[in-house]
């Protein structure tokens, strides 16, 4: 195959992920572009990628065989959930969510899986739960000390529209196919469920009892990928592209002038990546200022202000949109 037209097929998320993983590759000099909203196939500015939109969900199982797609992005929730064996190239630390169990509201006397499971035991009443994540579901209940008391090693219900398996009837987990959080009161009493920020969940008259899990976005890549020299080349180049979106999204860019008399004294309180960037500056014959460039991380911005304030003229501020760690991937 001529090189040049070799190409890496590469899945990303379709859904609440997209939006975010469109602005990441933005900020890593990737553009995608979208015909229409329907468009599951984006061109991009690399011709050595070919992308095509999937679900989150599905995408872990197509990362498996010669033949599927080479890269993906996909929640590690769902990595975990479909058992994929997959190679987890790097954490995004977008997306972010929480894997939680939630209730109605008016449950004010139940604080835990624990509580209901009593609950409905005393009361001989079946407890349904409708979620996504079946594998995730299945060990959360069977790894209840309550859970295991009342029932030992009965595996609960689980019910699907194309098999059910488990031997206690008792306990009924429902796969949904999304809207989960409107499924309570009427079809299920409680689901398990993904959320950012909880608001979905409280305008359906849902409450969190327990945060199961958290997940974030992650570049994962098919093993087979990297039997190929050409494919595992191009993965260490877009790892090293996104890697450096993530390192600039914690770091401050700054730019200021001092006072040579207080040069010494601002370098040794002065946090930096590696050495400061110390530069006379230009036309300056008494060697009165100096110029210094650097990078700090953002957490320590705000505390480095008085000593600015005290030492340094003509504060400069740049978020740098990435900082690629070269050295770190060859």
């Amino acid at each position: 195959m001529n090189e040049n037209k070799k190409k890496l097929k590469f899945t990303i998320p379709k859904g609440s992920l997209q939006s975010d993983v469109t602005s990441f590759f933005e900020r890593a000099g990737l553009k995608l572009r979208f015909s229409s909203s329907r468009d599951y196939r984006p061109s991009i500015n690399d011709p050595e990628l070919e992308i095509k939109l999937l679900r989150p969900q599905e995408i872990p199982n197509y990362l498996i065989g010669e033949d599927e797609f080479d890269l993906g992005i996909s929640g590690k929730d769902w990595i975990q959930e479909t058992n994929a064996d997959v190679e987890i190239v790097l954490d995004l630390e977008i997306g972010e969510v929480r894997i939680v169990f939630s209730v109605p509201n008016t449950w004010e006397y139940i604080s835990s899986l624990d509580d209901v499971l009593l609950k409905f035991n005393e009361e001989n009443k079946i407890f349904r739960i409708s979620t996504e994540y079946l594998t995730l579901s299945l060990n959360y209940i069977r790894n209840n000390n309550t859970y295991k008391k009342l029932y030992g090693d009965k595996a609960p219900l689980v019910i699907t529209p194309w098999r059910t398996w488990g031997e206690n009837s008792k306990v009924k987990i429902f796969l949904s196919f999304g809207a989960t959080e409107a499924k309570p009161p009427e079809e299920v009493d409680a689901i398990i469920d993904n959320t950012q920020t909880g608001s979905t969940l409280r305008a359906n008259n849902l409450r969190i009892v327990e945060i199961i899990d958290t997940s974030t976005a992650v570049l994962i890549a098919n093993k087979n990928a990297f039997k190929d020299d050409w494919k595992k080349e191009k993965i260490k180049d877009l790892k090293v592209l996104l890697m450096g979106v993530i390192e600039a999204s914690k770091k401050l860019h700054i730019f200021m002038n001092v006072r040579s008399e207080n040069l010494i004294t601002l370098l040794d309180k002065l946090p930096a990546l590696k050495r400061p960037t110390v530069s006379k500056l230009s036309g300056d014959h008494e060697n009165d200022w100096y110029a210094i460039n650097t990078i700090i991380k953002k957490s320590e911005f705000l505390s480095i202000i008085p000593i600015l304030r005290k030492y340094a003229q003509g504060l400069v501020v740049h978020e740098p949109r990435q900082i690629l760690p070269l050295g770190e991937l060859s």
